[in-house]
């Protein structure tokens, strides 16, 4: 493939001649790969290998080189409370099944979840108890009930994720998204806020109206808000303030100059001196036939 060579010293650069085709290329990547291929198919026959019924098995030997893992290995998250109550009371988790008949409305349904099995929704009427306080609504203190259930679970859930926190085994997933939250216990230095900036966003804040913050209340010291950028200013048509005037002359100046400028594609003079010809040419025909038309007496 190397056409000629160009020594220097005790190395060799080999230049390879732009002529090369790529057809070329592509056969011989494709001759080296089919080499690699059968070697280690070859180095895979001659290992040790057990008959089964799918065929025979081969046993790969362990690997000579170890690979640096990229990051650190994770460490073992803190057992959570209701784990540590299950090893101690010897409770053993057992796998149960996502479906389960409900007896209320005949059918299959969720254990857990949307449409779940002896949802509160689906009973219709609430058994009154002997400890109820007379003249409270069962379905709202069911729905308080539910809420204070689900408030004690996002604390329990924030605790544990404090606790993993503080021993390094928070998911790497979540990890970044934890730093921010309050349940790692670390917060971050606050940022100075300079004065420019801080007379910017009262700024915004002050001309976040409809008026621009013209008709708003000011605070006693508070400066005029500096305006920023340029404002258009459109000129009122009203002749008796004398402004009208003004405005029409502006709009003739404009007018006039977008005329002058494209005045050759505005008038075309050949096609208005053809139009001018024909027409004189209709009209004098017309002459000529009721003249030569005699009139009726």
């Amino acid at each position: 493939m190397a056409d000629f060579t160009i020594e220097a010293g005790e190395t060799a650069l080999v230049v390879m001649d732009k002529k090369t085709k790529r057809e070329d290329m592509v056969e011989e990547c494709v001759r080296k790969g089919t080499e690699l291929v059968q070697a280690i198919a070859v180095s895979l026959f001659n290992l040790p290998s057990t008959e089964d019924i799918d065929g025979p098995l081969v046993k790969l030997p362990p690997p000579t080189m170890k690979l640096p893992r990229e990051k650190h290995l994770p460490k073992p998250k803190p057992p959570t409370k209701w784990e540590l109550f299950a090893k101690a009371k010897g409770i053993k988790k057992q796998k149960k099944d996502k479906v389960v008949w409900d007896e209320q409305t005949s059918t299959w349904k969720r254990r857990y979840g949307y449409d779940r099995v002896n949802d509160d929704e689906d009973i219709p009427i609430i058994e009154a108890k002997m400890t109820d306080e007379p003249g409270e609504d069962p379905f709202s203190k069911r729905k308080a009930e539910k809420k204070k259930r689900v408030k004690k679970q996002e604390k329990n859930r924030l605790q544990n994720l404090k606790q993993a926190a503080k021993a390094g085994a928070l998911p790497s997933h979540i990890q970044l998204a934890a730093t921010a939250l309050p349940i790692t216990g670390t917060q971050a230095a606050p940022k100075k806020v300079a004065k420019d900036e801080l007379g910017n966003v009262a700024g915004l804040a002050a001309t976040a109206t409809a008026s621009g913050g013209k008709f708003d209340k000011k605070l006693p010291g508070e400066k005029p808000v500096k305006k920023q950028g340029k404002h258009r200013k459109f000129l009122p048509v009203v002749e008796s303030s004398g402004m009208g005037r003004q405005e029409k002359e502006q709009t003739d100046k404009v007018l006039s100059k977008i005329i002058s400028q494209n005045s050759h594609e505005i008038l075309n003079i050949d096609k208005a001196v053809s139009k001018y010809t024909v027409k004189k040419e209709k009209n004098r025909k017309n002459q000529q036939w009721k003249s030569s038309t005699p009139q009726a007496s």
